[in-house]
C-alpha cells in the first residue's frame, strides 16, 4: 500500500507503545482534493462535503467532519476505487467545476460601487471565528456570526482580510454526566489537522513580537483560506517564547484577567503589525467587539512615525474605523483594573512615546479606575454600531458617557441587525427545492419580493421536505443519547424511553428546540414555570410535544451549570421522560440538524439582553416558527403571521413578577396557539394552517436576515464611509487630521465656559401659515459663531393623522456679534398642526466631523 507513516512512542503499564498512523497518497485524478480540505469553502459548501462523505462516510463522521484530517486517515484503496469511480469523478469535476466558478467570479457593482477593490480593503477583528466544527476556535455566538461574516464578505468578492488568534485548544468539548454536571474537556488541535498553512515571506515564516513586562512575545502567523478571502491567525505556541507565554493561545476565554489582558495585546497589537508585516493598506478597520481594541493604540503609534501628535492620529486612527458591540449584558465587556493595565501595556507605551494617562483614559468608565475595551473601541473609532434595533438603542444608553451631554437617542451608535449565511444553515433539501422552484434564488437574497415563489411550492411537497429533515434529527438525537447514556451507564430501558416520541412511526410528534449558551439571562428554564401545566401540555396522548434543549455554560459560570442540571433533572424524571432531552456538546454539527429539523425554536431571554441571536434566524431559514421574546433581531422579525411574540414586561417592575407574567404567556402561547395549529390536522396528514405559517416564516425573514444583506449594510453604512474619511483625515500627510485635533482640543478648553439663553419671549401662538421669531444669545468663551451649530427642534404634542413623528430642525443663523456676545436667530414655521414643542440647543460644529455630535457637547436653552 502507497503510505506515508507518521510513529508516536506513549508510555502505558510500563510498556512502550508506538502509534502508527498511515498517510495515503491521493492518486492522480483526485489531487485537487487536497486543495479543497485546505479551503474553508467546505463548511458552507454541501457539494464538497459530500465527496468526502462518498468515498467513506463512517470514516468522515468519526473524524468529525475534518477533511484535511479525513484525507489523513482514509484508506489508500478506497481513494483508488474514487479514482476510478466513474460516477464519483464526475461529481468530483461538477465540484472543482463551481468551485473554479466561484473564485474566477469578481465583486459586483453592488460592491464596487462603493468600494474599489483596486484601492479599498477591509480589515476585520476578533477574538473568535466559527467556521465549522472542524476548526474549533470559536464558542459561540460571536464567532458564528464573525465566520458568516467572512463567508458572505467572500460570497461578494469583498476586498476583506480577517485577524484573529489561533487556539491549540479552542473551547472546551462538554460532556454532561449521569448526574447532570457538566464536565469541561479540552483536546489539542496539531497544526496539520486544521484548515491552515504558515504565512511565508521570503521562504520564512512570518513572526511578529509584541512588548511584554520584561520580555517580547513572539507570535508565528498562518493563513486560512476561505474562498476569495483570507483569515490570518496569531499562534504564541512557538519556541522564541517560554511556557506561559506559549499557553496564551491554548484556550478561548481560558484563564485570568491577566491571560485576557495579553491575548488582547496579542490580537489588538501583533494582528496589526501582522497586516503591516504583510505590507496590506486597509482602508477600514473593523473591530468585532472589545477583544482587538488594543489595534488602535497600535495605528496610532505607527501614524505618529509620520510626525503626527498622539491627538490628530488618534483623530485620522479613528475616522477610518468601526467598532461594533455585541452585548447588552455588563458582564461580556472586558473591564481591567488600572494597576493591570499599567502592568501590561507599560513596557508598550513606554516604547511607543505614549503616555500612559492619556491612554487610560480612552478606556476610563466614568471617569474611574477600570479601563473598559469597550470604551476604548468606542473613543478610538467613529462608526459604532449595535447588532439589532433594540440593541442599538441599549448600547447608545449604556454607553452613553462616551457622549455626556447628548441624549443618547442621538449619540453616534447605530445599528445593524445581525443576519446568517444560508448556504451554511439552509439544509440541502431545501437548496434543491429551491433550485427546482426558482433557480435563481441564490442570487436574490436581498430581494423580499422575489421570496413570494414559496407560497407556489406545493403544500404537500413543502412538508415532506421538512418531515424528511425531521425524521434525520431524530435519528441523530437518537444516536446522540445511545452515546451519551452508554458512557454514563444509563440502562437501554431509558434511553428508549427518552427517544420513543422521536421515533414513533405512527405519530409527527410536535418538537420544540432550544439550544444556546446557558447563561442566566437567556432563561432557558423559564418555560417549567409552572411544571404541572407544562407537563399537561407536553404528555397529552393525542397531542404530544417534545423540548429538546442543547447548549453549554462558561466552565467558570456556577449558575449557567446549575440550569443544565435543573433540565437534566426534569428530563429524567418518570413523568417527562421521552418529552424532555439534553444534549451535550453543542456545536455547529449539532446545530444543523437542530435547526433544520424542530418545528419550533423557543427563545426566551431576559429582554433587552439579547443582543440580536441568530440562532432563531437559521430555524426560520429551514421553515421552523419562532416563539420567542420580542427582544433583539425578533423584535424587527415577528410580523404576526410568521411566528410567535412573547412582548416583554416593563424592566421597571420586579423581576420575579416580569418572569412569572412572560412564563404564562409563554404557555398560553403553547397550550391555546401553537399545538393546537400543529395537530389541526386534515385528511392530508398535515396541518395546513401551520404549513402556511411556516411559509410565511421562512419568506418573511430568508430575505431580511441573511449575511450577505447584513454584510452589504456594513458596506453602505460604515465601510465606504470610513474609507471616505479615513483618506480625508489623512491627506496631505494628515493636515486635516491634526486641524481637527486642534480645534477640538480648543473646544474642550472653552466649552464649560460657554452659555447660552433665549433673548425676549418666544410667542405662544402663531397662524399656521405664519411663523415664529427665535432669537438667542450665545457667550462663546473664545469660540466663534462658525465653531458651533444653534438649531430649534419642533416636535408635535401629538401626531394624530400626522405622518412624521418628528422632531423637525431648524438651524439658526449669526445675526450679530459684539463685546463677547453672539446672536444666532431665524423665524421658524410650524411643521406641525395644533400644539407643538420647541427646544433650543446648542453644540460644537466643525465641516471634517464623522458625526456632528461626536463630541458629546450640548448646551440647551
Amino acid at each position: 500500500m502507497r503510505a506515508l507513516a507518521r510513529l508516536e512512542a506513549t508510555n502505558m503499564h510500563k510498556a512502550t507503545e508506538f502509534r502508527l498512523e498511515a498517510h495515503p497518497l491521493l492518486p492522480e485524478p483526485l489531487e485537487r482534493l487536497e486543495e479543497l480540505a485546505n479551503d474553508l469553502f467546505y463548511s458552507w459548501d454541501h457539494g464538497v462535503r459530500s465527496l468526502f462523505v462518498r468515498i467513506d462516510l463512517p470514516l468522515w463522521q468519526k473524524v468529525e467532519h475534518n477533511p484535511k484530517l479525513f484525507l489523513r486517515r482514509v484508506a489508500q484503496d478506497r481513494l483508488d476505487e474514487a479514482s476510478e469511480d466513474r460516477a464519483f469523478l464526475a461529481e468530483y469535476r461538477r465540484v472543482l467545476s463551481s468551485y473554479d466558478a466561484y473564485l474566477e467570479a469578481g465583486p459586483g457593482p453592488e460592491v464596487t460601487e462603493k468600494l474599489d477593490p483596486e484601492q479599498a480593503l477591509v480589515a476585520y477583528f476578533c477574538a473568535e471565528f466559527g467556521f465549522h466544527e472542524s476548526f474549533p476556535i470559536y464558542s459561540g455566538g460571536l464567532g458564528i456570526l464573525a465566520g458568516d461574516h467572512c463567508k458572505a464578505a467572500s460570497d461578494l468578492a469583498l476586498p476583506f482580510v480577517a485577524v484573529g488568534l489561533l487556539y491549540r485548544q479552542g473551547y472546551f468539548i462538554q460532556s454532561i454526566d449521569a448526574h447532570g454536571q457538566q464536565i469541561a474537556r479540552y483536546q489539542s488541535h496539531s497544526s496539520d489537522e486544521l484548515p491552515i498553512s504558515p504565512v511565508e515571506i521570503d521562504g520564512k515564516w512570518l513572526k511578529v513580537s509584541v512588548p511584554f513586562p520584561g520580555r517580547d512575545v513572539v507570535a508565528r502567523v498562518w493563513e486560512a483560506r476561505v474562498g476569495h478571502i483570507r483569515l490570518y491567525l496569531l499562534d504564541s505556541n512557538t519556541e522564541e517564547n517560554g511556557p506561559e507565554d506559549r499557553d496564551l493561545t491554548l484556550q478561548l476565554y481560558g484563564g485570568d484577567e491577566s491571560t485576557r489582558i495579553s491575548q488582547e495585546m496579542l490580537l489588538g497589537i501583533g494582528g496589526t503589525r501582522v497586516v503591516e508585516a504583510l505590507n496590506l493598506k486597509p482602508t477600514v478597520w473593523h473591530i468585532n467587539e472589545g477583544h482587538a481594541a488594543f489595534q488602535i493604540l497600535e495605528r496610532c503609534r505607527h501614524t505618529m512615525v509620520s510626525g503626527l501628535s498622539f491627538e490628530a492620529a488618534l483623530e485620522a486612527v479613528a475616522g477610518a474605523t468601526l467598532f461594533t458591540t455585541h452585548t447588552p449584558v455588563p458582564a461580556g465587556h472586558d473591564i481591567f483594573p488600572r494597576s493591570l493595565v499599567h502592568h501590561a501595556l507599560g513596557r508598550y507605551i513606554e516604547e511607543s512615546a505614549l503616555d500612559f494617562d492619556q491612554v487610560f483614559a480612552l478606556g476610563s468608565k466614568d471617569g474611574g479606575d477600570s479601563f473598559n475595551m469597550t470604551s476604548l473601541g468606542l473613543r478610538g473609532s467613529r462608526f459604532h454600531n449595535g447588532v439589532s434595533r433594540i440593541h442599538g438603542g441599549v448600547a447608545s444608553l449604556m454607553e452613553g458617557d462616551i457622549w455626556p451631554q447628548v441624549p443618547s437617542a442621538e449619540n453616534p451608535i447605530g445599528y445593524i441587525t445581525n443576519g446568517v449565511h444560508v448556504p451554511t444553515f439552509l439544509a440541502p433539501e431545501w437548496s434543491s427545492l429551491f433550485d427546482i422552484q426558482a433557480p435563481t434564488w441564490k442570487s436574490e437574497l436581498r430581494n423580499p419580493e422575489f421570496w413570494k415563489f414559496i407560497d407556489q411550492i406545493p403544500d404537500y411537497h413543502y412538508w415532506s421536505v421538512h418531515k424528511a429533515l425531521k425524521q434525520q434529527m431524530g435519528e441523530y438525537i437518537v444516536q446522540r443519547l445511545k452515546r451519551q447514556h452508554k458512557r454514563n451507564g444509563t440502562g437501554h430501558s431509558v434511553t428508549d424511553r427518552m427517544t420513543r416520541q422521536l421515533v414513533s412511526s405512527e405519530k409527527d410528534t410536535l418538537v420544540i428546540g432550544f439550544a444556546r449558551r446557558f447563561a442566566t439571562y437567556k432563561r432557558a428554564t423559564l418555560i417549567f414555570s409552572d411544571l404541572e401545566r407544562l407537563e399537561s401540555i407536553l404528555t397529552d396522548p393525542d397531542r404530544p410535544v417534545v423540548l429538546v434543549f442543547a447548549g453549554k455554560a462558561h466552565p467558570k459560570d456556577k449558575p449557567g451549570q446549575q440550569l443544565i442540571k435543573v433540565i437534566h433533572d426534569l428530563s429524567m424524571h418518570p413523568s417527562l421522560m421521552g418529552h424532555l432531552i439534553l444534549l451535550e456538546d453543542y456545536d455547529q454539527a449539532m446545530a444543523r440538524r437542530l435547526l433544520s429539523g424542530v418545528d419550533v425554536w423557543l427563545n426566551t431571554p431576559e429582554y433587552p439582553k439579547e443582543a440580536s441571536g441568530t440562532s432563531g434566524e437559521k430555524a426560520a431559514l429551514n421553515g421552523a416558527l419562532n416563539l420567542s421574546v420580542l427582544d433583539g433581531w425578533w423584535g424587527e422579525g415577528y410580523d404576526g403571521k410568521n411566528g410567535w411574540g412573547i412582548p416583554p414586561r416593563d424592566t421597571e417592575l420586579d423581576p420575579e413578577f416580569r418572569n412569572e407574567e412572560e412564563a404564562r404567556d409563554l404557555i398560553d402561547l403553547l397550550e391555546f396557539e401553537v399545538v393546537p395549529l400543529y395537530y389541526e390536522r386534515a385528511s392530508q396528514g398535515f396541518s395546513k394552517g401551520w404549513v402556511q405559517r411556516s411559509k410565511a416564516s421562512m419568506k418573511s425573514i430568508t430575505p431580511r436576515f441573511n449575511a450577505r444583506r447584513m454584510v452589504m449594510d456594513y458596506v453602505n453604512n460604515y465601510y465606504q464611509p470610513a474609507s471616505t474619511q479615513g483618506a480625508l483625515l489623512m491627506a496631505d500627510n494628515g493636515e486635516v487630521a491634526k486641524e481637527l485635533a486642534d480645534w477640538k482640543a480648543r473646544v474642550r478648553h472653552a466649552w464649560p465656559g460657554v452659555q447660552l439663553n433665549v433673548v425676549g419671549c418666544v410667542e405662544a401662538a402663531c397662524p399656521h401659515d405664519g411663523g415664529v421669531e427665535l432669537r438667542v444669545e450665545a457667550r462663546l468663551n473664545g469660540l466663534s459663531a462658525e465653531d458651533v451649530r444653534v438649531e430649534c427642534l419642533v416636535s408635535p404634542e401629538c401626531t394624530g393623522t400626522h405622518n412624521s413623528p418628528g422632531p423637525d430642525s431648524f438651524l439658526l443663523d449669526k445675526e450679530s456679534e459684539a463685546e463677547g456676545r453672539t446672536v444666532f436667530s431665524t423665524r421658524v414655521h410650524p411643521p406641525y398642526p395644533g400644539l407643538q414643542t420647541l427646544r433650543l440647543r446648542m453644540y460644537p460644529y466643525h465641516e471634517s466631523l464623522t458625526h456632528p455630535l461626536e463630541m458629546g457637547a450640548m448646551l440647551w436653552v
